[in-house]
Protein backbone atom coordinates (compact mmCIF):
# COMPACT_ATOMS: atom_id res chain seq x y z
CA UNK A 1 0.00 0.00 0.00
CA UNK A 2 1.39 3.42 -0.98
CA UNK A 3 1.79 6.23 1.54
CA UNK A 4 -1.09 8.10 -0.10
CA UNK A 5 -3.34 5.04 0.11
CA UNK A 6 -2.44 4.63 3.78
CA UNK A 7 -3.27 8.27 4.47
CA UNK A 8 -6.59 7.98 2.67
CA UNK A 9 -7.44 4.83 4.60
CA UNK A 10 -6.59 6.55 7.87
CA UNK A 11 -8.75 9.53 6.87
CA UNK A 12 -11.71 7.29 6.03
CA UNK A 13 -11.50 5.27 9.25
CA UNK A 14 -11.26 8.39 11.44
CA UNK A 15 -14.16 10.02 9.60
CA UNK A 16 -16.45 7.02 10.07
CA UNK A 17 -15.57 6.55 13.73
CA UNK A 18 -16.05 10.23 14.51
CA UNK A 19 -19.32 10.37 12.56
CA UNK A 20 -20.72 7.40 14.51
CA UNK A 21 -19.36 8.20 17.96
CA UNK A 22 -20.21 11.93 18.05
CA UNK A 23 -23.95 11.39 18.79
CA UNK A 24 -22.96 8.94 21.52
CA UNK A 25 -20.70 11.60 23.07
CA UNK A 26 -23.63 14.00 22.92
CA UNK A 27 -25.91 11.63 24.84
CA UNK A 28 -23.22 11.10 27.46
CA UNK A 29 -22.77 14.88 27.78
CA UNK A 30 -26.51 15.30 28.48
CA UNK A 31 -26.35 12.63 31.19
CA UNK A 32 -23.29 14.00 32.99
CA UNK A 33 -24.26 17.64 32.67
CA UNK A 34 -21.61 18.83 30.21
CA UNK A 35 -23.98 21.35 28.66
CA UNK A 36 -23.23 24.73 27.14
CA UNK A 37 -26.09 27.06 28.07
CA UNK A 38 -26.72 30.28 26.09
CA UNK A 39 -24.66 33.21 27.33
CA UNK A 40 -24.49 36.89 26.46
CA UNK A 41 -21.26 36.53 24.50
CA UNK A 42 -22.34 33.28 22.82
CA UNK A 43 -24.08 32.95 19.45
CA UNK A 44 -26.24 29.89 20.18
CA UNK A 45 -29.74 30.11 21.67
CA UNK A 46 -30.39 26.57 22.93
CA UNK A 47 -28.57 24.45 25.53
CA UNK A 48 -26.15 22.21 23.63
CA UNK A 49 -24.04 19.27 24.82
CA UNK A 50 -20.27 19.53 24.78
CA UNK A 51 -17.75 16.66 24.72
CA UNK A 52 -17.60 16.43 20.93
CA UNK A 53 -13.87 16.23 21.46
CA UNK A 54 -14.21 12.80 23.02
CA UNK A 55 -15.57 11.50 19.72
CA UNK A 56 -12.62 13.11 17.95
CA UNK A 57 -10.30 11.38 20.44
CA UNK A 58 -11.94 8.02 19.74
CA UNK A 59 -11.43 8.55 16.01
CA UNK A 60 -7.81 9.60 16.46
CA UNK A 61 -7.12 6.61 18.70
CA UNK A 62 -8.69 4.21 16.20
CA UNK A 63 -6.83 5.67 13.24
CA UNK A 64 -3.57 5.86 15.17
CA UNK A 65 -3.68 2.29 16.45
CA UNK A 66 -4.42 0.92 12.97
CA UNK A 67 -2.28 3.09 10.71
CA UNK A 68 0.56 4.64 12.74
CA UNK A 69 3.76 2.74 13.42
CA UNK A 70 4.15 2.19 17.19
CA UNK A 71 7.26 4.33 17.72
CA UNK A 72 8.09 6.32 20.84
CA UNK A 73 7.06 9.52 19.06
CA UNK A 74 3.66 8.26 17.89
CA UNK A 75 2.94 6.76 21.30
CA UNK A 76 3.87 10.08 22.87
CA UNK A 77 1.57 11.99 20.51
CA UNK A 78 -1.39 9.69 21.19
CA UNK A 79 -0.76 9.75 24.94
CA UNK A 80 -0.60 13.54 24.93
CA UNK A 81 -3.82 13.61 22.90
CA UNK A 82 -5.54 11.56 25.60
CA UNK A 83 -4.22 13.88 28.32
CA UNK A 84 -5.44 17.09 26.68
CA UNK A 85 -8.81 15.56 25.79
CA UNK A 86 -9.35 14.50 29.42
CA UNK A 87 -8.28 17.94 30.70
CA UNK A 88 -10.65 19.57 28.22
CA UNK A 89 -13.48 17.24 29.21
CA UNK A 90 -12.90 18.15 32.86
CA UNK A 91 -13.19 21.81 31.88
CA UNK A 92 -16.40 21.08 29.96
CA UNK A 93 -17.80 19.46 33.10
CA UNK A 94 -16.42 21.58 35.94
CA UNK A 95 -15.31 24.87 34.35
CA UNK A 96 -11.67 24.73 35.45
CA UNK A 97 -9.77 27.88 36.35
CA UNK A 98 -7.43 29.34 33.68
CA UNK A 99 -4.37 28.35 35.72
CA UNK A 100 -5.46 24.72 35.95
CA UNK A 101 -6.28 24.59 32.24
CA UNK A 102 -2.89 26.02 31.33
CA UNK A 103 -1.18 23.49 33.57
CA UNK A 104 -3.09 20.70 31.84
CA UNK A 105 -2.09 22.03 28.43
CA UNK A 106 1.56 22.17 29.43
CA UNK A 107 1.40 18.63 30.79
CA UNK A 108 -0.14 17.37 27.54
CA UNK A 109 2.53 19.14 25.48
CA UNK A 110 5.37 17.78 27.59
CA UNK A 111 4.36 14.16 26.86
CA UNK A 112 5.17 14.16 23.10
CA UNK A 113 8.14 16.51 23.53
CA UNK A 114 9.69 14.09 26.02
CA UNK A 115 9.13 11.35 23.43
CA UNK A 116 11.15 13.17 20.78
CA UNK A 117 8.50 15.34 19.11
CA UNK A 118 10.34 18.64 19.12
CA UNK A 119 11.95 21.23 16.86
CA UNK A 120 15.71 20.97 17.28
CA UNK A 121 16.65 23.29 14.43
CA UNK A 122 15.08 25.20 11.58
CA UNK A 123 16.19 27.16 8.52
CA UNK A 124 15.63 30.90 8.17
CA UNK A 125 15.84 32.52 4.71
CA UNK A 126 19.08 34.50 4.21
CA UNK A 127 20.35 33.37 7.62
CA UNK A 128 20.61 29.62 7.37
CA UNK A 129 20.21 26.85 9.86
CA UNK A 130 19.46 27.74 13.49
CA UNK A 131 20.25 25.16 16.18
CA UNK A 132 18.07 25.35 19.30
CA UNK A 133 19.95 22.99 21.57
CA UNK A 134 18.32 22.57 24.99
CA UNK A 135 15.89 25.38 24.12
CA UNK A 136 14.12 22.94 21.80
CA UNK A 137 12.27 21.45 24.78
CA UNK A 138 10.62 24.57 26.26
CA UNK A 139 10.12 26.25 22.89
CA UNK A 140 8.33 23.24 21.41
CA UNK A 141 6.14 22.93 24.51
CA UNK A 142 5.33 26.65 24.28
CA UNK A 143 4.52 26.32 20.58
CA UNK A 144 2.16 23.38 21.12
CA UNK A 145 0.39 25.19 23.96
CA UNK A 146 0.09 28.32 21.81
CA UNK A 147 -1.58 26.42 18.94
CA UNK A 148 -3.97 24.75 21.39
CA UNK A 149 -5.06 28.15 22.61
CA UNK A 150 -5.45 29.84 19.23
CA UNK A 151 -7.71 27.00 18.07
CA UNK A 152 -9.62 27.13 21.36
CA UNK A 153 -10.12 30.89 20.87
CA UNK A 154 -11.88 30.50 17.52
CA UNK A 155 -14.25 27.81 18.77
CA UNK A 156 -17.14 30.21 19.27
CA UNK A 157 -19.52 29.48 16.40
CA UNK A 158 -20.93 26.21 15.07
CA UNK A 159 -18.36 24.30 13.02
CA UNK A 160 -15.74 27.05 12.81
CA UNK A 161 -12.85 25.39 14.67
CA UNK A 162 -13.53 21.93 13.24
CA UNK A 163 -13.76 23.23 9.67
CA UNK A 164 -10.62 25.35 9.87
CA UNK A 165 -8.74 22.44 11.45
CA UNK A 166 -9.94 20.12 8.67
CA UNK A 167 -8.57 22.50 6.02
CA UNK A 168 -5.32 22.97 7.95
CA UNK A 169 -4.84 19.24 8.54
CA UNK A 170 -5.38 18.39 4.87
CA UNK A 171 -2.88 21.08 3.87
CA UNK A 172 -0.31 19.87 6.40
CA UNK A 173 -0.88 16.31 5.20
CA UNK A 174 -0.19 17.14 1.56
CA UNK A 175 2.95 19.07 2.51
CA UNK A 176 4.14 16.28 4.81
CA UNK A 177 3.69 13.66 2.08
CA UNK A 178 5.73 15.78 -0.32
CA UNK A 179 8.50 16.03 2.28
CA UNK A 180 8.44 12.25 2.93
CA UNK A 181 7.19 12.85 6.47
CA UNK A 182 4.79 9.95 6.23
CA UNK A 183 3.96 9.62 9.93
CA UNK A 184 2.96 13.28 10.05
CA UNK A 185 0.95 12.87 6.85
CA UNK A 186 -1.00 9.93 8.28
CA UNK A 187 -1.61 11.80 11.54
CA UNK A 188 -2.83 14.78 9.52
CA UNK A 189 -5.20 12.53 7.56
CA UNK A 190 -6.54 11.07 10.82
CA UNK A 191 -7.04 14.55 12.26
CA UNK A 192 -8.82 15.78 9.14
CA UNK A 193 -11.11 12.73 9.07
CA UNK A 194 -11.92 13.02 12.78
CA UNK A 195 -12.71 16.74 12.51
CA UNK A 196 -14.81 16.24 9.38
CA UNK A 197 -16.76 13.37 10.91
CA UNK A 198 -17.59 15.55 13.91
CA UNK A 199 -18.51 18.43 11.58
CA UNK A 200 -21.44 16.38 10.25
CA UNK A 201 -23.04 17.02 13.65
CA UNK A 202 -21.27 20.25 14.61
CA UNK A 203 -22.07 22.47 11.63
CA UNK A 204 -24.87 24.99 12.16
CA UNK A 205 -27.32 24.23 13.64
CA UNK A 206 -25.00 22.13 15.81
CA UNK A 207 -26.40 19.27 17.88
CA UNK A 208 -23.13 19.05 19.85
CA UNK A 209 -20.14 21.31 20.46
CA UNK A 210 -16.49 20.35 20.36
CA UNK A 211 -16.06 21.76 23.84
CA UNK A 212 -12.62 22.39 25.27
CA UNK A 213 -11.98 18.66 24.94
CA UNK A 214 -12.21 19.02 21.15
CA UNK A 215 -10.77 22.45 20.43
CA UNK A 216 -7.69 21.83 22.58
CA UNK A 217 -7.26 18.35 21.10
CA UNK A 218 -7.42 19.59 17.50
CA UNK A 219 -4.98 22.40 18.27
CA UNK A 220 -2.63 19.92 19.94
CA UNK A 221 -2.77 17.58 16.94
CA UNK A 222 -2.14 20.36 14.43
CA UNK A 223 0.87 21.47 16.44
CA UNK A 224 2.25 17.93 16.57
CA UNK A 225 1.70 17.54 12.82
CA UNK A 226 3.45 20.85 12.11
CA UNK A 227 6.45 19.81 14.20
CA UNK A 228 6.73 16.34 12.66
CA UNK A 229 5.76 17.27 9.10
CA UNK A 230 7.27 20.65 8.33
CA UNK A 231 9.43 22.05 11.10
CA UNK A 232 11.64 18.97 11.26
CA UNK A 233 12.84 19.54 7.69
CA UNK A 234 15.58 21.77 6.33
CA UNK A 235 13.29 23.39 3.77
CA UNK A 236 13.79 27.15 3.74
CA UNK A 237 10.05 27.88 3.90
CA UNK A 238 9.26 25.15 6.44
CA UNK A 239 8.86 27.69 9.25
CA UNK A 240 6.42 29.66 7.10
CA UNK A 241 3.98 26.81 6.38
CA UNK A 242 2.35 26.61 9.85
CA UNK A 243 2.17 30.40 10.15
CA UNK A 244 0.33 30.73 6.85
CA UNK A 245 -1.98 27.74 7.25
CA UNK A 246 -2.96 28.76 10.80
CA UNK A 247 -2.99 32.49 10.07
CA UNK A 248 -6.73 32.91 10.67
CA UNK A 249 -6.77 31.61 14.27
CA UNK A 250 -3.38 33.26 14.92
CA UNK A 251 -4.62 36.66 13.71
CA UNK A 252 -7.88 36.28 15.61
CA UNK A 253 -6.07 35.45 18.85
CA UNK A 254 -3.51 38.19 18.35
CA UNK A 255 -6.23 40.75 17.70
CA UNK A 256 -8.24 39.72 20.76
CA UNK A 257 -5.26 39.48 23.12
CA UNK A 258 -3.94 42.88 21.99
CA UNK A 259 -7.32 44.48 22.71
CA UNK A 260 -7.56 42.87 26.14
CA UNK A 261 -4.08 44.05 27.05
CA UNK A 262 -4.84 47.54 25.73
CA UNK A 263 -7.93 47.85 27.92
CA UNK A 264 -6.33 46.23 30.96
CA UNK A 265 -8.36 43.01 30.85
CA UNK A 266 -6.99 39.53 31.60
CA UNK A 267 -6.01 37.79 28.36
CA UNK A 268 -8.01 34.71 29.36
CA UNK A 269 -11.23 36.69 29.97
CA UNK A 270 -13.79 35.82 27.29
CA UNK A 271 -15.43 38.65 25.36
CA UNK A 272 -17.06 39.45 22.00
CA UNK A 273 -14.01 40.75 20.15
CA UNK A 274 -13.35 37.66 18.03
CA UNK A 275 -13.75 37.80 14.26
CA UNK A 276 -16.88 35.64 14.37
CA UNK A 277 -18.48 37.94 16.94
CA UNK A 278 -17.72 41.02 14.90
CA UNK A 279 -19.12 39.40 11.78
CA UNK A 280 -22.29 38.60 13.71
CA UNK A 281 -22.49 42.22 14.83
CA UNK A 282 -22.61 43.42 11.23
CA UNK A 283 -25.47 41.08 10.44
CA UNK A 284 -23.81 37.87 9.24
CA UNK A 285 -25.55 34.59 10.00
CA UNK A 286 -23.56 31.78 11.64
CA UNK A 287 -23.40 29.86 8.38
CA UNK A 288 -22.21 32.87 6.40
CA UNK A 289 -19.63 33.76 9.05
CA UNK A 290 -18.23 30.23 9.06
CA UNK A 291 -18.16 29.91 5.27
CA UNK A 292 -16.34 33.23 4.86
CA UNK A 293 -13.73 32.18 7.41
CA UNK A 294 -13.41 28.81 5.67
CA UNK A 295 -12.78 30.70 2.43
CA UNK A 296 -10.12 32.82 4.07
CA UNK A 297 -8.38 29.75 5.49
CA UNK A 298 -8.54 28.00 2.11
CA UNK A 299 -6.96 30.97 0.33
CA UNK A 300 -4.08 30.96 2.82
CA UNK A 301 -3.74 27.17 2.57
CA UNK A 302 -3.52 27.51 -1.21
CA UNK A 303 -0.65 29.96 -0.76
CA UNK A 304 1.17 27.52 1.53
CA UNK A 305 0.74 24.74 -1.04
CA UNK A 306 1.95 27.06 -3.81
CA UNK A 307 5.08 27.87 -1.81
CA UNK A 308 5.73 24.14 -1.57
CA UNK A 309 4.90 23.01 -5.11
CA UNK A 310 5.28 25.95 -7.52
CA UNK A 311 8.85 25.73 -8.98
CA UNK A 312 9.51 29.48 -8.82
CA UNK A 313 13.28 29.05 -8.36
CA UNK A 314 16.00 26.46 -8.83
CA UNK A 315 18.53 25.15 -6.33
CA UNK A 316 20.89 27.99 -7.23
CA UNK A 317 18.33 30.63 -6.30
CA UNK A 318 17.51 31.69 -9.86
CA UNK A 319 13.86 32.70 -10.26
CA UNK A 320 11.68 31.54 -13.12
CA UNK A 321 9.58 34.50 -14.30
CA UNK A 322 6.45 32.56 -15.25
CA UNK A 323 6.29 30.45 -12.11
CA UNK A 324 7.17 33.42 -9.94
CA UNK A 325 4.17 35.26 -11.39
CA UNK A 326 2.02 32.22 -10.59
CA UNK A 327 3.25 32.32 -7.00
CA UNK A 328 2.62 36.06 -6.84
CA UNK A 329 -0.92 35.35 -8.04
CA UNK A 330 -1.52 32.97 -5.11
CA UNK A 331 -0.04 35.54 -2.75
CA UNK A 332 -2.21 38.30 -4.18
CA UNK A 333 -5.30 36.13 -3.80
CA UNK A 334 -4.47 35.37 -0.15
CA UNK A 335 -3.74 39.02 0.65
CA UNK A 336 -6.83 40.18 -1.24
CA UNK A 337 -9.14 37.83 0.63
CA UNK A 338 -7.52 38.83 3.92
CA UNK A 339 -7.95 42.56 3.26
CA UNK A 340 -11.50 42.07 2.02
CA UNK A 341 -12.60 40.17 5.12
CA UNK A 342 -10.69 42.06 7.80
CA UNK A 343 -11.11 45.58 6.45
CA UNK A 344 -14.11 45.75 4.15
CA UNK A 345 -16.45 43.34 5.93
CA UNK A 346 -15.38 43.81 9.52
CA UNK A 347 -14.77 47.54 9.64
CA UNK A 348 -15.83 49.54 6.58
CA UNK A 349 -19.13 47.75 6.07
CA UNK A 350 -19.83 47.99 9.78
CA UNK A 351 -19.10 51.72 9.80
CA UNK A 352 -21.57 52.36 6.98
CA UNK A 353 -24.37 50.27 8.45
CA UNK A 354 -23.80 51.40 12.02
CA UNK A 355 -23.81 55.10 11.10
CA UNK A 356 -27.04 54.54 9.18
CA UNK A 357 -28.54 52.67 12.14
CA UNK A 358 -27.67 55.45 14.60
CA UNK A 359 -29.14 58.03 12.24
CA UNK A 360 -32.36 55.98 12.06
CA UNK A 361 -32.50 55.82 15.88
CA UNK A 362 -32.11 59.61 16.04
CA UNK A 363 -34.89 60.16 13.51
CA UNK A 364 -37.29 57.83 15.33
CA UNK A 365 -36.53 59.36 18.71
CA UNK A 366 -35.01 56.17 20.16
CA UNK A 367 -31.89 58.11 21.18
CA UNK A 368 -31.19 61.85 21.66
CA UNK A 369 -30.30 63.95 18.64
CA UNK A 370 -26.69 63.64 17.49
CA UNK A 371 -24.73 65.66 14.96
CA UNK A 372 -22.90 64.01 12.08
CA UNK A 373 -19.61 64.50 13.96
CA UNK A 374 -21.05 62.91 17.12
CA UNK A 375 -22.33 59.92 15.14
CA UNK A 376 -18.89 59.48 13.58
CA UNK A 377 -17.23 59.63 17.00
CA UNK A 378 -19.66 57.03 18.37
CA UNK A 379 -18.93 54.67 15.46
CA UNK A 380 -15.20 55.19 16.01
CA UNK A 381 -15.64 54.28 19.68
CA UNK A 382 -17.60 51.13 18.87
CA UNK A 383 -15.08 49.98 16.25
CA UNK A 384 -12.24 50.60 18.71
CA UNK A 385 -13.79 48.86 21.70
CA UNK A 386 -15.94 46.25 19.97
CA UNK A 387 -18.85 47.28 22.21
CA UNK A 388 -21.90 47.77 20.01
CA UNK A 389 -25.34 46.38 19.33
CA UNK A 390 -26.00 44.17 16.32
CA UNK A 391 -26.95 46.31 13.33
CA UNK A 392 -29.77 45.53 10.94
CA UNK A 393 -28.80 45.23 7.30
CA UNK A 394 -32.28 45.07 5.79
Amino acid sequence: MSDLDTALGAFALALVVSWIVTPVAGRIAWRVGAIDTPRERGLHVFPTPRLGGMAVLAAVAAGGLVFLDPTDETRGILAGAAVIAVVGAADDLFDLSPDVKLLGQILAAVVPVASGVRVEDFTVPFIGRVELGDLSYPLTVAGIVAVMNVVNFIDGVDGLAAGICTIAAITFGVIALSLDRNTAAILAAITAGAALGYLRHGFHPATIFLGDSGSNLLGYLLAAIAVQGALKTNAVVALVFPLIVLAVPILDSGFVIAKRIKYGKPVYLADRSHFHHRFANIGFSQRRTVLYLYLWTTALAALALALRFVPYSDDAGHFDTTWTLVLVGFGTLAVGVSVYLVVVLEILKFRRFRAREIQRQVETGEIPALSAEEIEREVDREVETGEFEAVRTD
